[in-house]
């Protein structure tokens, strides 16, 4: 079986292509870096296509963090460490991670983390012994919610 050749882009064609993509949704430079270097665009124009996206705001980090942080949040139910830690592997400045993270209201990141505990015990069939209190730290910690915070909701409740 002979291999169909794969028709490389132009620097016009990628840009395009790119700013497409920034325009249906958030992505940082990160991402559409990968994407270009997926395409076979060459790095010296992979950085003038990253350039002109950002000059025509095509890409904005601290617009991408917000985005990220919100949706995450608010849809996913992650807490602010893992998405600290999500936006920090995008190479995301890490001003811009606490800027976009300090617009969660802590009171509804109360209720998140409360909801996230309950539907955990919910699936526990008794709450009171150490392996479920166990068990409960150990999801609330990995959907990214902080051990002070876990705790404090555990004991209250």
């Amino acid at each position: 079986m002979a291999k169909i050749a794969s028709r490389t882009l132009s620097y016009e064609q990628a840009l395009q292509r790119a700013a497409s993509l920034c325009s249906t949704s958030e992505h940082c430079i990160y991402d559409i870096t990968n994407k270009l270097k997926k395409w076979g665009i060459c790095t010296s124009d992979i950085d003038k296509i990253i350039d002109r996206l950002i000059d025509e705001k095509f890409i904005d980090e601290s617009r991408y963090a917000r985005a990220y942080v919100n949706d995450k949040f608010r849809f996913a139910h992650w807490g602010r460490v893992k998405i600290k830690n999500m936006l920090y592997f995008q190479h995301i400045p890490e001003a811009e991670i606490n800027e976009a993270l300090s617009n969660i209201p802590q009171h509804e990141y109360e209720e998140v983390l409360k909801g996230v505990i309950e539907s955990k015990q919910r699936t526990l069939p008794e709450t009171e012994s150490y392996e479920a209190r166990t068990k409960i730290i150990r999801f609330a910690i990995q959907r990214g919610f902080e051990l002070h915070e876990i705790t404090k909701f555990i004991d209250e409740s």
